[in-house]
């Protein structure tokens, strides 16, 4: 994956696309910044979660642009988006995430919230990066209630 990163940042260079490229170094750096701060290898599965918190913000930032009319703004959102989403594993979908989470409840077999930690160990590297996790997470709470 970074291998990936560093290819399509030259290619981005040599067609000129800056948005293209801004973003791309946008990773990059937020990838470095990780493993120097963390001291964290930097590998795919730390890019995938650093493009999965830059798609968080670009949401929320969507939605806060939408308050506002910034229908520039929410454009440029959307486009960086588009290229992020580049780097991150095939979204699942809805039905597949209930499977999982069915599979889950019938290995671990919680009994109450005090399980939700376990029940979150077993399912998250199974979804990391292809679905919200704030969403599984209410997922989990309203089977455990």
């Amino acid at each position: 994956m970074l291998e990936k990163l560093k290819k399509d940042m030259i290619v981005a260079m040599k067609e000129k696309d800056k948005e293209r490229l801004t973003t791309i170094r946008q990773i990059k750096a937020s990838a470095d910044k990780e493993h120097i701060d963390k001291k964290r290898e930097i590998n795919d599965d730390l890019i995938i979660e650093v493009a999965s918190k830059q798609v968080k913000l670009l949401n929320d930032s969507i939605k806060e642009f939408e308050k506002g009319n910034r229908e520039d703004l929410i454009e440029k959102a959307r486009k960086e988006l588009e290229i992020i989403r580049e780097y991150l594993p095939e979204p699942i979908t809805e039905d597949d995430v209930d499977q999982i989470l069915e599979e889950a409840f019938q290995k671990l077999k919680p009994e109450s919230m005090r399980d939700m930690g376990m029940v979150m160990n077993e399912v998250t590297p199974k979804v990391k990066g292809r679905y919200d996790m704030s969403k599984i997470s209410a997922k989990i709470k309203s089977k455990l209630s």
